[in-house]
């Protein structure tokens, strides 16, 4: 069995929709791509903050505690779960292109110098809606940044 080393692909995430960037990122890994992304608390999250986190407090309630179900409140996992919402999840091609997925908040210092991509259908700048962070809405429904 011979290991091909497959071309890595890093995404920025700063400035863009969670959710169609997410759609986007799915699509390549079902491609066959392996992917990074990178400053996942920069993702944007489009509508009003208050009314965002005020429904994000009502979804953390639900089930009893310690079965579930449970909710992530740090940035880099609340957008690698966005990822996986748009993979076929219960099917193998599925868990493998998920295992294709690597999501980081910041920039790690091995991929510093590498080149970064960004993906225009997905920018924040498009939107006419007022928005907000993934940080923000984590620290929002409890992520500690010490974490």
């Amino acid at each position: 069995m011979q290991t091909t080393s497959e071309p890595v692909v890093t995404i920025d995430a700063d400035g863009l929709v969670l959710g169609r960037m997410a759609s986007k990122i799915a699509k390549r890994l079902l491609n066959g791509e392996r992917i990074i992304v990178v400053n996942a608390e920069k993702a944007v999250l489009s509508g009003r903050k208050k009314s965002e986190v005020i429904e994000g407090h009502k979804f953390l309630e639900v089930g009893s505690p310690g079965r579930g179900p449970l909710h992530q409140r740090r940035p880099d996992r609340i957008v690698r779960r966005t990822v996986r919402g748009m993979l076929p999840f219960k099917q193998p091609k599925g868990v493998q292109a998920y295992k294709r997925l690597a999501v980081f908040m910041g920039i790690p210092d091995e991929l510093k110098d590498q080149k970064m991509e960004t993906l225009e259908e997905a920018q924040a700048k498009r939107l006419t809606c007022p928005y907000f962070t993934v940080g923000e809405y984590a620290k929002e429904i409890g992520w500690n940044v010490g974490e």
